[in-house]
């Protein structure tokens, strides 16, 4: 079980760490995502930075299994609002998926996890 929660938090930590960079060096795809879902871009820098505070918490739970915890909590609820976005902004289902697969990966995390957070901060 341990080894799946750890697969499913190198998952996480790469999807966001990768996104939350692409978003706050302002990628032409993210800025133009930002502009077609009618956000202010100073929102997508917000919304990268948030992206990277929860990869170090992904990153902090590989040595104190409680921060992967709160980083997966922090990404549950990011792609909860990211799904309710694409569902106003009536997005195609294919374009929903990834908040989908993420919130998933990030919902196993917490409950893989769960335990651990008795422990926090340690």
């Amino acid at each position: 079980m341990k080894t799946a929660a750890i697969l499913l938090e190198i998952l996480l930590l790469a999807s966001f760490l990768g996104s939350g960079l692409a978003k706050v060096c302002g990628l032409r795809s993210q800025v133009d995502n930002f502009r077609k879902m009618g956000l202010p871009q100073w929102f997508r820098v917000v919304t990268g930075l948030m992206q990277l505070i929860g990869a170090a918490l992904l990153t902090a739970g590989f040595w104190a299994p409680s921060w992967s915890v709160l980083g997966g909590i922090w990404f549950g609820f990011m792609m909860l609002f990211a799904l309710i976005t694409h569902i106003r902004n009536r997005d195609p289902f294919l374009h929903r998926i990834p908040a989908i697969v993420l919130l998933l990966a990030a919902a196993c995390v917490i409950l893989l996890q769960a335990s651990k957070l008795g422990g926090f901060p340690g």
